[in-house]
């Protein structure tokens, strides 16, 4: 890797992450510590804001910002297989979306890279998801989004209904289906909806709370513990 090319992927990983520790660049780029204190010291003399120091991690200044990325072909190509592969699961407003991010990002796109990602053969027919679901998909989002509470009538394996108003916290994608992890207020816990089980539901004018024990990282310990059991 050529040392320009490796001093832009420092600028680009420090931005990616909260806090940046030395070990961890020079891992990811195949130098020694030593070299990426050399660098460090080079882009900040160079005037790229970056704040920290050696031993305990970096991070980058606010309102810095790099010019448009450039794409390998290989790299476009994983760009164009993964929106491709996402927009067959994903709810239609976030679909159409994607599909516009795609566009974007093409567009600007050296001619010969574009054309090898567009010809990419890799594709994702979307008949596998029902169009109910998808819309019931995006309701949940935009109501998680808005911590909006959400009234349910939800049929379970056996084909029993009941009614459920709950917080919904997370839409979870486990290849086949779609979940919803949420606080349950008649069951008092967390619970997760199948959204092809969700016969009726109706977003509700009241909103709920951040309250500690009912969070989404509340939510994920809580069925990472499960499954540890």
């Amino acid at each position: 890797m050529r040392r320009a090319d490796r001093l832009f992927q420092i600028v680009q990983m420090i931005r990616g992450r909260r806090l940046t520790t030395a070990a961890f660049l020079a891992e990811r780029l195949q130098v020694s510590q030593r070299t990426l204190y050399r660098d460090i010291a080079d882009l900040q003399h160079q005037g790229v804001p970056i704040e920290g120091e050696a031993g305990v991690g970096y991070r980058l200044g606010a309102g810095f910002d790099l010019p448009p990325l450039m794409f390998t072909q290989d790299e476009a190509k994983s760009l164009v297989a993964a929106l491709r592969l996402a927009q067959a699961w994903l709810d239609p407003g976030l679909a159409l979306e994607a599909e516009s991010a795609l566009g974007k990002v093409l567009s600007v796109l050296p001619t010969s890279v574009r054309v090898a990602a567009q010809s990419l053969a890799v594709y994702a027919p979307s008949f596998e998801i029902d169009a109910q679901v998808q819309h019931k998909l995006q309701a949940l989002r935009e109501a998680v989004q808005l911590r909006q509470k959400v009234a349910l009538a939800y049929r379970d394996a056996d084909g029993a209904t009941s009614q459920r108003v709950v917080h919904p916290l997370g839409c979870f994608y486990w290849g086949k289906v779609w979940t919803l992890g949420a606080w349950c207020e008649s069951r008092k816990d967390f619970r997760s909806f199948r959204v092809d089980r969700i016969a009726e539901l109706q977003r509700l004018d009241a909103h709920f709370p951040h309250a500690a024990g009912r969070t989404l990282a509340d939510f994920l310990r809580k069925a990472g513990a499960r499954l540890q059991d």
